[in-house]
């Protein structure tokens, strides 16, 4: 009797300790996803902390007087006349006209640069949207330069950076936000502007619309000959070492690192095939390299999980092969195969390898009108931005990492929804 209560207490404990040691497994499990929660909060609090700035840029408002011989344009149709026109002239007489008593070289210097090196081309712009202001006098807000927006930001948040502003441009800040005319804006040229040596001017909408193009080329391409090659292999090859063979590269391709692809674009493409550098048609094939292993796998494994009675009875009633997968399978598996391709396109717009390989690193000003234009991509803009020395870049790096993390996960809830759409559970 001794011996069975000895043997049923050494079985209890050993639940006992089972049961702790599943408890304390839940807890880890628990503990992981905590860190890595806190992590994420982390990474994105520093970024939004140092990104929420760039979508806001100061203004100052003066009394600009389009005064024909003053910009030596007496004729807005004539675009050569209004191309060499003295538009800075315009930015500078409101601005000594507004301060009264700036004498001096080195003042006039100061006073000019409060504000921005493209203020005067803005002010073309809009005399050429509204040519009858020509010889009128107009309240306009104008762009400040960068140093003067982040002191400006600064002050508010109650941290004055006054390390690149001189005591005289303060004094005129001071003068122009006691009468009402400098203030915070939504930055509309962030959107709406390819990239600049200014970062008051610099905008994204260059690197947006190349991604754009590069994308459309990626799955364009990518799209049709991962599913063709997905389902050659599952319903037509013929198992055989050869068709192995070509399985296991193509699941080590998709491990490759990604300027391997670049590398490949840049012998191929370029040196043998002499494609341009830096268009959108050629980052769009080097992508297309990169994300095709997985389109291809994805694109397999949806195939897979159509049941083989919906290919029996099709063949049962009469369907050739070719019928059975352009009519039953496909048509299945397309919801799992769309994901897939939506995956490969979210981790293609991240890239910045492969891309700096075949020279889409070039400093572009112009927004890309078509697949044969020089283009960057959003990455790549990224990258050049958090290498430029001024203060103002680092704001404009964060709120467009902020927008391609937008854009991720856009794209994967899009997956994920399409899928809970689409699926059929069997």
């Amino acid at each position: 009797m001794s011996n069975a209560n000895n043997s049923l207490e050494r079985v209890q404990a050993s639940l006992a300790r089972r049961y702790r040691a599943e408890r304390r497994f839940v807890w880890y499990g628990r503990l992981a996803v905590m860190f890595a929660l806190l992590f994420v909060v982390i990474l994105f609090t520093d970024i939004i902390s140092k990104g929420a700035g760039a979508f806001r840029l100061t203004y100052a408002r003066l009394d600009i007087t389009f005064d024909p011989a003053l910009i030596g344009v007496n004729d807005l149709s004539d675009r050569a006349v209004v191309a060499a026109g003295d538009w800075d002239s315009l930015v500078k007489t409101a601005a000594r006209a507004r301060f009264d008593g700036v004498s001096g070289r080195k003042a006039k210097r100061e006073l000019n640069a409060l504000f921005s090196s493209g203020a005067g081309y803005d002010l073309k712009d809009l005399l050429l949207e509204n040519p009858a202001w020509l010889g009128q006098t107009k309240s306009l807000w104008l762009l400040v330069d960068d140093d003067i927006d982040t002191y400006f930001k600064s002050r508010l948040d109650g941290e004055a950076y006054a390390a690149r502003v001189s005591e005289r441009q303060i004094d005129w800040i001071d003068q122009l936000v006691e009468d009402g005319d400098m203030e915070l804006r939504f930055n509309q040229t962030f959107f709406t502007r390819g990239d600049s040596r200014e970062p008051e001017q610099a905008g994204i909408r260059g690197a947006l619309v190349g991604s754009l193009f590069t994308l459309l080329v990626a799955f364009c391409l990518s799209f049709p000959i991962g599913v063709g090659a997905a389902v050659y292999l599952e319903e037509f090859a013929p198992k055989s070492r050869w068709t192995e063979f070509i399985e296991v590269n193509i699941n080590n391709l998709a491990a490759v690192p990604s300027i391997i692809f670049g590398m490949l674009g840049l012998a191929v493409f370029i040196n043998f095939f002499g494609v341009p550098r830096s268009i959108p048609l050629l980052g769009g094939m080097v992508l297309t390299l990169m994300t095709l292993p997985t389109i291809i796998i994805t694109s397999r494994a949806a195939i897979k999980s159509v049941p083989p009675s919906i290919r029996e009875a099709a063949l049962g009633m009469g369907a050739s092969r070719h019928q059975v997968v352009l009519h039953h399978v496909l048509p299945l598996a397309l919801p799992g195969m769309l994901t897939g391709a939506i995956i490969g396109m979210a981790q293609a717009l991240g890239e910045t390898a492969p891309l700096l390989m075949i020279g889409m690193i070039a400093f572009i000003v112009d927004v890309p009108t078509g697949m044969m234009d020089t283009a960057t991509v959003l990455p790549v803009q990224i990258f050049l931005w958090s290498d430029s020395p001024e203060r103002a870049f680092v704001e404009k790096t964060s709120a467009a990492i902020m927008v391609l993390l937008g854009f991720l996960i856009v794209m994967n809830m899009a997956a994920v929804l399409i899928r809970k759409r689409l699926e059929r559970r069997w």
